[in-house]
């Protein structure tokens, strides 16, 4: 049984203009990809799907590089735990519907970015999962 919560997400790319980009997505301050609490009796990789549509409205997703993931360690007041999947989405327009719960888009905007800028955004928990994915890529990382 696991002690800390338990949030599942996905690491969203997408080649333009024949250039890797990652999804990024704005919430006050902070840069993350799409993520979200795994809900009691669900598993994560359904929970990391159900994120992305509820977060971005994609749904074509292509986990090219199977069900790996990588765990943060606990963070936060709560010592939150985070998993992130990988996947491709090749096509369709990311939109940021409001969240039931808070009557409004749970994210500010959002960003396809590539590795540098993605990681000059980012705080140093979502840096290390942006080196991993970068690393699952096959791509260099500097």
């Amino acid at each position: 049984m696991r002690n800390n919560p338990l949030s599942s997400g996905v690491v969203v790319v997408r080649y333009v203009d024949g250039t890797l980009r990652f999804l990024l997505l704005r919430a006050y301050q902070y840069w993350d990809f799409p993520k979200g609490i795994v809900e009691k009796g669900e598993v994560p990789f359904a929970a990391a799907l159900r994120e992305v549509e509820e977060e971005t409205t994609l749904t074509d997703l292509n986990f090219n590089w199977g069900q790996d993931f990588y765990e943060t360690p606990p963070y936060g007041p709560f010592r939150k735990v985070a998993r992130y999947y990988i996947a491709e989405s090749p096509q369709g327009e990311v939109f940021l519907p409001d969240s039931p719960e808070l009557g409004r888009p749970e994210h500010e905007e959002f960003g396809w970015v590539e590795y540098r800028q993605a990681f000059d955004m980012a705080s140093p928990r979502v840096q290390s999962v942006l080196a991993w994915a970068q690393r699952m890529l096959g791509q260099k990382t500097k």
